[in-house]
């Protein structure tokens, strides 16, 4: 096990909890109040038997992270009541994952994406996006003539069935790259 303080936790790591059992983080945020001690309140799911729990610690506290492997794995499609299934690309081994262990995620997933599989003695953990993906703006509200401001941002449905918010010139149909973390909007595609 390697220690880690508890504001360097992140989605996906895979933690030694105090009753002994291995948690995968689902979520994380760290709270810094002007005056008072910093916290990190961290949503895990226990591996076992899939319990979800929430902790609160201080950011400097010390947890246990557990050794695991990210191999990298190829999404293949989805198998409806069997998973999710995904393709080692060196062995050719293929990995089915449930719904429930990939979570909000799964909207992102497109095929022949390469993500991380966290893999502790065989057995996949975790999964790990890309940071980004490109996805297509199915339906959006019109631009209203003379909303100019840059901070002020419109709801955008996507293609992969996930709502965003993006800039009032952005149209249906345009290309753009959202966050894979919170879904947010970053940037009009390139390509």
């Amino acid at each position: 096990m390697v220690k880690v303080i508890a504001s360097d936790v992140r989605k996906g790591n895979v933690l030694e909890h105090e009753d002994g059992k291995l948690y995968v983080v689902l979520s994380h945020e760290t709270f810094r109040p002007g005056k008072g001690t910093p916290t990190t309140t961290i949503v895990m799911r226990r591996i076992t038997d899939g319990v979800k729990t929430t902790a609160v610690h201080k950011t400097t506290d010390g947890l246990e992270k557990a050794f695991v492997e990210q191999i990298k794995h190829t999404y293949l499609f989805d198998d409806g009541d069997a998973g999710l299934v995904f393709m080692n690309p060196t062995t050719f081994d293929q990995v089915h994952l449930s719904k429930d262990m990939v979570g909000d995620s799964v909207a992102y997933l497109q095929p022949e994406m390469v993500v991380d599989l966290t893999m502790y003695e065989g057995q996949a953990l975790s999964i790990e996006l890309p940071p980004r993906i490109t996805a297509v703006i199915d339906t959006t509200e019109p631009v209203v003539k003379g909303q100019t401001a840059s901070s002020s941002y419109k709801p955008a449905m996507l293609d992969i069935g996930v709502k965003t918010m993006v800039p009032p010139h952005i149209e249906a149909g345009t290309r753009v790259v959202i966050s894979t973390e919170d879904g947010s909007y970053v940037e009009r595609a390139k390509d």
